[in-house]
Parts: C-alpha cells; structure tokens; sequence
C-alpha cells in the first residue's frame, strides 16, 4: 500500500471519574467551521517515507495539536475512511490539557474562486469526550476506532493485563 493512501492517527484516553474518555480534534478552515457532531476526529496524517506508522501517528499529532503524549502508542485498529484512504489508528493512554492546542496551519482560496489564499489552523479545537459522546461527535467512518478501545480496555480490565492493546488489530 502506498504511503499516499494510508494516514497514521493517535487515540489518546484516559480515565476520569471512573468514565472512560477520548481526545478528539476539531478540523479547521472554513468547511469545518459551522460542523459540530459528526465532524470531530483523532489527529492523523500521512507518514514520511520509510517512517513507521506509529511514529508517524506521533509526529502527526505533535505537528497538529501540540504537546506529543507521553507513554507507548499500541496498535488499535485499521480501517477504510468514507473517502477511500486507509488510516492506521494507535490508542495511547494519557492525560492532556486542550487549552494546550498549538496546530500547523495550511492555505486555501476562500472564498472558492474569489482569487483570496486564508491561513487556518489544520485543528481549531481539540477535547476530551465521554466514549459515548465520542461516538455522536467523531466522523462516522471513525466510530470503529472507539468501539476497538472500547473492546480492548473491557479485555484489559477482565485480565487484569498491564498490557492492554497486545495483539490486537
């Protein structure tokens, strides 16, 4: 698979108030500005070449939100966006502040066709929510990400595993 068709992403969560919850971002630039529910997602991107995709997952997300999450990324799942592209999520527990968000920016005509480039911030807004906000909120060919993280952390707590994520995909 070529590295244009496949992007790395990071699922940070942690536990608070015994609920378990996940960082999402907020897409910037004008077509996401005015979508709420259904627009969130985890911070992802294409990796370098040669670079291995939970890397790139860290790199990504570093470069679009900011802080780079302490601890060890493991392998959540993969799976096929509604646009065709390929996306490598890792999950990675941890605890950051969204008031923190430090993004890169990219440009674009806008209005279309009006001749006029605008910087915006690649995320405008990142947050933590409740898994089950989380699945009203994220992009719908996201939501398997959170069901995976779901899955793995009700195995984990059934074991008793300090190694959650082993082995799963």
């Amino acid at each position: 698979m070529m590295a244009s068709q496949i992007s790395a992403g990071l699922l940070p969560y942690r536990w608070h108030a015994g609920t378990l919850q996940v960082f999402l971002v907020h897409p910037g630039g004008p077509y996401w500005q005015r979508k709420d529910d259904g627009a969130w997602q985890i911070a992802k991107g294409t990796p370098l070449p040669g670079e291995a995709l939970h890397n790139a997952a860290l790199r990504e997300f570093e470069e679009e939100v900011g802080p780079r999450p302490a601890g060890k990324p493991w392998p959540l799942a993969r799976l096929r966006q509604a646009g065709g592209k390929w996306v490598e999520a890792y999950a990675i527990e941890g605890d950051l502040d969204p008031a923190d968000l430090v993004s890169n920016a990219f440009e674009v005509e806008w209005p279309p066709r009006s001749g006029i480039i605008g910087s915006f911030p690649e995320i405008d807004r990142a947050a933590w929510f409740p898994l089950a906000e989380a699945h009203t909120r994220i992009l719908a060919s996201q939501t398997p990400f959170l069901t995976a993280l779901e899955q793995a952390v009700s195995q984990r707590e059934e074991v008793g595993s300090s190694c959650i994520g082993e082995g799963t995909k």
